[in-house]
Formats: C-alpha cells, sequence, structure tokens
C-alpha cells in the first residue's frame, strides 16, 4: 500500500519533530547546569590597581604648561571712534550707556551707504 499526500495534517511528521525539539531542550538544560556548575570553580583575575592616574595627569600639567599660547591681534580703532565709545552719559538711574552718534554723522553715513547701493544697482549686482 502506497499512501499519497492528503489534504489532512501530517501526525507521524509533527510527533518526529516534536520529540527532536524535546530532546534539543533537554540538551541545552544540560548544559546549562554543567556551565552553572564550572563557573563556581572559576577564580577570576584581579584588576590592576588605578595607581597611575595621578602621574598621567602631572604629566598632562606638564605638557599643558609647556603649549605656546596664540597671540592675540588687537585691532586698532581711529581716533574718532575711540572718542565716541570713551564717552559716556549717565541716566537718572545711574547707569552708563554710550553716547548716541550726532545727526551729522548719521546722515554723512546714510549718504555713503546710498552711494554704495546705487554703484552695486548700476553694476545689476543687486
Amino acid at each position: 500500500n502506497v499512501k499519497l499526500g492528503g489534504l489532512g495534517p501530517d501526525y507521524e511528521a509533527i510527533k518526529e519533530k516534536k520529540q527532536k525539539l524535546e530532546l534539543q531542550k533537554e540538551y541545552s538544560r544540560q548544559i546549562k547546569d554543567y556551565n552553572m556548575k564550572n563557573i563556581t570553580f572559576v577564580q577570576r583575575l584581579p584588576k590592576k590597581p588605578q595607581v597611575t592616574s595621578s602621574v598621567t595627569r602631572q604629566k598632562a600639567l606638564e605638557y599643558a604648561k609647556k603649549i605656546p599660547r596664540p597671540k592675540t591681534f588687537m585691532t586698532r580703532q581711529s581716533d574718532k571712534e575711540v572718542k565716541e565709545e570713551g564717552v559716556l552719559s549717565q541716566t537718572s538711574g545711574g547707569t552708563c550707556l554710550p553716547e548716541i552718534p550726532s545727526l551729522e554723522t548719521l546722515r554723512s553715513r546714510h549718504e555713503k551707504e546710498k552711494e554704495v547701493v546705487a554703484a552695486f544697482k548700476a553694476l545689476h549686482i543687486l
């Protein structure tokens, strides 16, 4: 008798797979138990003491002292700007505020900026 494939489930194949899975689980349990017993007997290596941290800090501080500092460049302001910034007006609250530039300096600055914008428009840059 030859049994051809059917539409229902194949119980024999399912039983074989179930037995195989149970054997795998049992084997994994045995290995786990064995490893847990052996881990308790393993001696752990002692850690290195961290004495070198102070030595490395001292080396870093010495290195920082030897590094040349970057030079800062101070741009000199014109005498007129220094005078304008140097003069401070005091308000009734006692706080110091920079003096407001005069109306003539603002007008001249405005005219210069208008000329620059006109030049850019003539060159079709803006």
